[in-house]
């Protein structure tokens, strides 16, 4: 099956110095819920910013590679282009406006829709996350972590995305609340066939929502699959899902010195 989105042999450099990703192939199918995983600092949210177009923000830079976007090349549109192109990102930390309301929030992601679009995406959106339209006239800044997630996504359904890509969306949050995020997020999946990258530290969790996974360490791409594959692969219960061979759970002393151990990278 064709990707409808194709990151190949991307490299990216923070001040023209510092390799941050490291020849990163990555193929997100139509309909598919697709994980990347990783620890803090393997380079996950460097690869969302890269197709999303924000890197020179931070002055990063693609230097070699392609991401297509539906067979098209996409990697020097600008953020704008990319959004309206139907291809939007939920920041980790969520990245909302404090000092507006939830639904002005709401209707800055829509803003490149028309009014009858506007309309709609608001109602579903309040359809989908009830608890966030009781507060709809509420300032975000005061909001549980909870509910700012939900506006974030919320903000993100409103550009009517055809790929949403979600950076860390468990941050943070309570277990229950998390619960909730990742129902809709396969209940967006499976009803509206929308397609989804989610990046994840918490692999157990994202395994159990994807079709496919990929794993990043340092920069590097060193271990992709079906999700079921990921699961059984003794190396992946241990040093991420925290499980040892025998179904105990690992302590972090056990799994300390997991580096010199992955058989993936030997």
């Amino acid at each position: 099956m064709t990707a409808m989105l194709s990151l190949s042999n991307i490299q990216v450099f923070y001040d023209r110095a510092i390799e941050a990703v490291r020849d990163i192939s990555i193929d997100v199918t139509e309909g598919a819920i697709v994980a990347l995983l990783g620890s803090n600092g393997a380079g996950k949210s460097t690869v969302l910013k890269a197709i999303s177009g924000v890197l020179e923000r931070e002055d990063g830079e693609i230097r070699s590679g392609t991401i297509k976007l539906a067979g098209g090349d996409i990697h020097d549109w600008s953020p704008e282009h990319i959004v309206a192109s139907g291809l939007v990102q939920v920041p980790e930390g969520r990245a909302l406006f404090a000092t507006l309301t939830v639904e002005e929030n709401l209707l800055m992601g829509g803003y490149t829709r028309d009014r009858t679009e506007v309309r709609d995406g608001l109602a579903m959106v309040y359809d989908m996350f009830p608890r966030i339209k009781d507060r709809r006239h509420d300032i975000s800044g005061y909001l549980s972590g909870g509910e700012q997630q939900m506006v974030a996504i919320g903000r993100a359904l409103m550009a009517r995305p055809r790929i949403l890509m979600l950076d860390e969306p468990s941050l943070g949050l309570a277990p229950q609340v998390i619960e909730g995020i990742f129902n809709t997020i396969t209940r967006l999946n499976t009803e509206q066939n929308l397609t989804v990258l989610l990046v994840e530290q918490n692999a157990q969790l994202a395994l159990s929502v994807a079709s496919y996974g990929y794993i990043m360490e340092n920069g590097r791409i060193v271990l992709d699959g079906p999700s079921a594959r990921l699961q059984a692969n003794p190396d992946v219960q241990e040093f991420y899902l925290g499980f040892g061979g025998a179904g105990e759970r690992k302590s972090m002393r056990d799994v300390k010195h997991y580096k010199r151990r992955k058989r993936w990278l030997s």
